[in-house]
């Protein structure tokens, strides 16, 4: 793009095409949730078509193929399932999800931190059951997230802050099923992205107080 091309002003209509190109680029394994939620905030926000151009500048022109060849399926195999028994377990960093994931705590912990997570088709299921036991689930507040499910001698709980999630955003859907147990959704701020577990949780907490200064 040339430098008085970079220079022009965007419509509304520009920005839009750019957010529903990062989501093809997401559901074909090409963005990480944190990195897709990223970008469709600063493409909203765009002013310049440089500014646009820079967020698909190291993706395919077409979404669902490399330059010169066929769609590229991701070579990663799916999470299907978490099991934490008598102990805990861990799910971060980057891994593939296709439509639903069945996390089972007994007596044990899952830390479930779904910003890395490659989201295919935009939207996931994530299925929780515990037996005195529970989860803890981290995703950016710019996604729609819905709870449901029951539990006995349990519950559930959401932290973070009352973002209204971006529109045409991944949906999370979870469904918590707990005896003596429960859930933690932490929604994380965009000041979250790419720190540890512990300050993640920090900022959620912050966030739902108002006490996080506005991101950059």
């Amino acid at each position: 793009m040339s430098e008085p091309d970079a220079s022009l002003r965007v419509s509304d209509a520009e920005r839009d095409e750019v957010v529903r190109t990062l989501g093809d680029h997401a559901a074909v394994g090409r963005l990480t949730l944190d990195e897709l939620e990223d970008r469709s905030g600063r493409a909203l926000t765009a002013k310049t078509r440089g500014e646009l151009a820079t967020l698909t500048s190291d993706l395919p022109r077409e979404a669902g193929q490399a330059a010169g060849v066929g769609p590229v399926p991701s070579r990663r195999q799916p999470v299907r399932w978490l099991v934490a028994i008598m102990g805990g377990s861990q799910r971060r960093g980057r891994f593939r999800a296709v439509g639903s994931i069945n996390a089972v705590a007994i007596m044990g912990g899952d830390e479930i931190d779904l910003r890395e997570a490659e989201i295919e088709g935009g939207e996931l299921t994530l299925t929780l059951f515990a037996l005195m036991g529970g989860s803890n689930i981290y995703v950016p507040d710019s996604v729609e997230v819905e709870v449901g499910g029951f539990s006995i001698m349990g519950g559930h709980e959401e932290i973070g802050g009352q973002r209204t999630p971006r529109p045409g955003a991944p949906v999370i859907r979870i469904r918590v099923y707990t005896l003596m147990g429960g859930a933690s959704i932490y929604r994380l701020p965009p000041q979250a992205r790419g720190v540890s577990l512990k300050d993640a949780r920090r900022l959620a907490k912050s966030a739902e107080r108002g006490e996080l200064p506005a991101p950059d």
